[in-house]
């Protein structure tokens, strides 16, 4: 679960759904795009509510870690009930191990303390929870099925950068814009 990076709220007259990103989501999603990155996660799927800061946090974490494969953006992820989006990752194909959902909150966080005994008081901007499953397959998905493996967010990075993520945004340059 990845919630999007930080909107604007200063654009004038753009609803909800048209918010798009600051200079800061740009900057948080090339700090977490580099994690995964180094961690060496690549998804097989991106599922992304179809709000357009959404979308832009989707496209810009896809090709910060490499990723070119299907990405759906998904008018059923936007400010949807977690049951729904359980439902949207139960329909996909089984030979998708990795994917990325990502969203809003209060959804996004309710979704993942619906997946797991351990409690998320709330995932921040750019904030991913991985959960692992012991399941054979997505239809199996299910209430309290899930693991966190690592909850990370990008003010975790903001006094100290690890010297491996500094050198993968170094590599890369200094944004995703």
């Amino acid at each position: 679960m990845i919630h999007h990076a930080k909107s604007d709220w200063e654009e004038p007259g753009a609803s909800d759904f048209e918010r798009g990103l600051t200079d800061r989501g740009y900057r948080d999603i090339n700090t977490i795009g580099s994690y995964l990155l180094l961690r060496g996660i690549v998804p097989d799927i991106i599922l992304s509510s179809s709000a357009l800061r959404a979308q832009e946090s989707a496209d810009k974490l896809a090709a910060k870690v490499g990723f070119d494969g299907p990405l759906l953006y998904l008018s059923e992820l936007y400010l949807t009930p977690p049951e729904t989006i359980l439902e949207t990752v139960m329909l996909q194909e089984d030979d998708a191990e990795t994917i990325f959902v990502i969203g809003h909150n209060p959804q996004l966080t309710g979704f993942a303390n619906m997946l797991t005994d351990e409690h998320v008081s709330k995932i921040p901007t750019m904030g991913v929870v991985a959960m692992t499953f012991d399941i054979g397959s997505w239809q199996e998905l299910e209430e309290k099925k899930g693991a966190i493996d690592f909850f990370i967010f990008p003010k975790q990075f903001k006094y100290y950068l690890p010297k491996q993520i500094r050198a993968v945004l170094d590599r890369n340059g200094p944004g995703v814009q």
